[in-house]
């Protein structure tokens, strides 16, 4: 079936889910595993599902990290499979590899995870505003003059989950939002909404960009050398989607050069970021390793998800986080 739209709807089905990897590998001893297939096996029973072999099942929970070729093998191997869920937001490793043309819906963990992402979006960005990782790193009193963010420009790459979380999170601050994405749709809350073409007419007038978008092709390196050279010297860069986003090599000749103030990261590239990099001693650069949402609250918010698309696949409704093949998301 080929997508149709942000929900894809399916004819019901009774809802019999396989898992792969089926158990744990041979020899595995992390006890977090198990935790994990049992949570994720009553989200199925929760959603009025049951749990069965492959070879029985027309809806999949692929839990395998990378390895597209692995999951096109076993959905030519198993054609009665109609529907596959991944756990994770980003599934930029299987769109390159071209398996989502496959006829099965594929659905993602995409928006599952926003809450806790948009608070840390939120606290990256105050802390670079109000100087926290230079503070923190001078052992003497120094006092140093905070930036606030109230009224401040926010220009957000994406209109996802996280996205539309930190809008919300904004609205104290009255900050003005333009939100640029690929689609025309108006995000609610943000003062614009814009193309993608629009990004480097925005960037002048930009306090605060911020990276919040589904890593693809187009997107790898939106920003570079040239955008950033089109912020204002005090604007302040924040990045919670993908390391890739970000030409790295750039953004440290940028913060060299004064062309930005500082800069917020829980992704970087390449992830993780060695030792001794030139980002890690940079006063004005706050890293957080690609922590920005609890392993606790993950899995809470995954478990949502399956039991909510199980609810939805027996009663033939759309799904929730249905990618895009065309878009890699």
């Amino acid at each position: 079936m080929p997508w149709a739209g942000r929900h894809a709807r399916m004819g019901a089905v009774e809802a019999r889910i396989a898992m792969v990897p089926a158990a744990e590998p041979p020899g595995g001893n992390d006890p977090r595993a198990g935790r994990v297939r049992a949570a994720l096996e009553e989200a199925v029973r929760s959603g009025g599902g049951s749990v069965v072999p492959l070879a029985e099942a027309d809806g999949l929970l692929w839990l395998v990290p990378g390895h597209p070729e692995r999951l096109q093998q076993t959905l030519d191997d198993h054609p009665r499979v109609r529907w596959v869920q991944f756990p994770w937001a980003g599934v930029e490793k299987f769109a390159a590899s071209g398996v989502f043309h496959h006829p099965a819906v594929f659905t993602c963990a995409k928006g599952s995870f926003a809450g806790q992402v948009g608070e840390h979006a939120l606290l990256l960005t105050l802390a670079c505003l109000r100087n926290v990782a230079r503070q923190a790193r001078t052992p003497r009193w120094t006092p140093m003059p905070p930036r606030s963010l109230h009224g401040r420009s926010v220009t957000i790459l994406g209109a996802g989950g996280i996205a539309e979380e930190l809008v919300r999170l904004l609205r104290p601050f009255d900050c003005h939002i333009k939100v640029i994405r690929r689609r025309p749709d108006k995000v609610e809350g943000a003062n614009e909404t814009l193309p993608r073409s629009a990004l480097a007419a925005a960037l002048p007038g930009t306090d605060v960009l911020v990276l919040a978008l589904a890593l693809t092709a187009e997107t790898a390196h939106i920003v570079g050398a040239a955008e950033l050279a089109r912020l204002p010297a005090h604007a302040v860069v924040v990045n919670v989607a993908r390391g890739a986003h970000i030409d790295t090599g750039a953004l440290v000749q940028a913060l060299e050069a004064g062309r930005i103030s500082a800069a917020g990261l829980d992704v970087t590239d390449p992830e993780p970021l060695p030792e001794g990099h030139p980002l890690w001693s940079d006063p004005r650069v706050l890293i957080t390793s690609h922590c920005a949402d609890s392993p606790e609250y993950v899995m809470r918010m995954l478990c949502e998800r399956v039991e909510h698309n199980v609810l939805r696949l027996r009663a033939g409704l759309p799904l929730d986080g249905v990618i895009d093949p065309a878009a890699g998301y």
